[in-house]
Formats: C-alpha cells, structure tokens, sequence
C-alpha cells in the first residue's frame, strides 16, 4: 500500500529526514515513536502533501508517485491526516465541512453523492458511536472544542471518509483516559484487511488500546530499530537514550 524509498527531507537547509525507509501493506497498523525533533511529524506533513519541505526519494501509495499528487488528490486517492492540534475554523459549520469532505471524495471517485438524508443518517449513526455529542455537529468546526472533543472529531471525520491509509500525528496528546479509550476504540472499529494505519505518538499508553503489529524507533530522522508491541514496552521503561 504505501512504500517510502530513501526519503530525505529538509527545511531551511535544516536535514530532518534520513535516507528514511518504510513499507506499509493493507491491513498493518505501524507505530513510530521518536523524541521531539525526531521527523514524526514531518513525514505525516510530507505524506499528506504539506508544502515547504525540500523532499527527495520515493513515496508510493498504491503504486502512484505521491509527490506528483497535491493534497486534495491525496486525499481522494485515500489519504487522511488526523492532525495533533486539529485548527479551530470559525464560519464553517461541523456537519456542512463533513457533507462536503464526504461528497468531494465521492465525486472524485465517480462515486454517487450522498444528499442531506443520507448525510445526516450517517453522520448521527459514526458520532453516537464515537460518543461525540449531536449538538456539536452543528457548531462551527472545531470552535470551543475541548482538546478531546477536536481529538474525537477528527476520529469521527475518519469513520465517515473511510480513508485506506489513516495517518494519527499524536492523536493521543493532551487525552485524558477516558477520551483516549474512545478515540483507540473509534480507530479499532475501522480496522480491517483492506486499510491501514500509522501511528505516530511518544507514548506507548495509545498502543495499549491499538495494538499496532510494528513499531519503529525514529532518531535523528532514520529508523533506528523496528519490531513488535513488544518493543514500545521496552521504550517506554529504558527511553530513547540508548539509541543517541
């Protein structure tokens, strides 16, 4: 599904990204836990079509050359970003922003659009699910959200596109426990055989409840080492000192 071959990346003549190596097929979940400054979320930037970075190497999805898609092509072609401080936008209405996201793959696709019904069903269905209250559908995007309320709205814009790819830049930052649980439960709900995710978090609380069937250490913009769950339980007791 998604191959990424000797990417680096810079910014300001700054290098951040290394010679960086991964393959995703259908059905895995990947983790990458890093330290701050590590290129976490630069390569989520990179991968959903963030403008600014000085990129070379290959990056495919599905066998199409993603640096030749911008990124509302990325995201018909299946892409989705779940951002770690998803940005408050006033004037534009919750359900509207969802309808249209929805429609606009759909479009894109050739696929049939759904209309106000057919929305609206679906949208009361994927929030009473996720627990996100009905009443914020209808408030403007994101605006007086709690960070755990903005965190469930991107899981629930997630479960209405139904992306192939899902990308989490620390989903899990500033979630209390409860919220955590909803959100990992919201994401386990939308894993199957023909989708994917990659996880990109600090901590290894998140993957308690997403068991992610590889995790890599990511230092200094390279993969320093790859393997199970297992390995985020070591991380979390020993640190990342040991790979500096």
């Amino acid at each position: 599904m998604l191959k990424i071959n000797n990417l680096n990346a810079k910014i300001k003549n700054k290098s951040i990204l290394k010679d960086f190596k991964l393959e995703i097929n259908p059905g895995e979940v990947h983790a990458i836990m890093g330290p701050n400054g590590s290129g976490k979320s630069t390569l989520s930037n990179i991968l959903s079509g963030k403008k600014g970075y000085d990129v070379s190497g290959e990056i495919l999805f599905e066998n199409k050359n993603l640096f030749k898609l911008e990124t509302e092509e990325r995201a018909h072609e299946g892409i989705f970003l779940a951002f770690q401080y998803p940005l408050e936008i006033p004037g534009v209405n919750t359900n509207i922003f969802l309808k249209t996201s929805l429609n606009a793959i759909k479009k894109a696709r050739g696929e049939k659009e759904l209309d106000a019904l057919e929305f609206l069903n679906l949208v009361k269905k994927k929030a009473k699910e996720l627990k996100f209250e009905e009443e914020k559908l209808n408030r403007q995007l994101n605006v007086g959200f709690s960070g755990g309320e903005k965190k469930k709205n991107e899981i629930l814009q997630m479960s209405i596109l139904q992306p192939k790819l899902s990308i989490l830049d620390e989903t899990d930052s500033g979630l209390d426990i409860d919220a955590l649980r909803i959100v990992a439960d919201g994401v386990n709900s939308l894993r199957k055989k023909d989708n994917s995710f990659l996880i990109i978090t600090h901590y290894q609380r998140l993957l308690d409840y997403i068991k992610p069937d590889y995790v890599h250490v990511l230092i200094n913009g390279k993969i320093m080492k790859s393997g199970g769950p297992e390995l985020a339980i070591e991380l979390e007791k020993k640190g990342y000192e040991s790979y500096n």
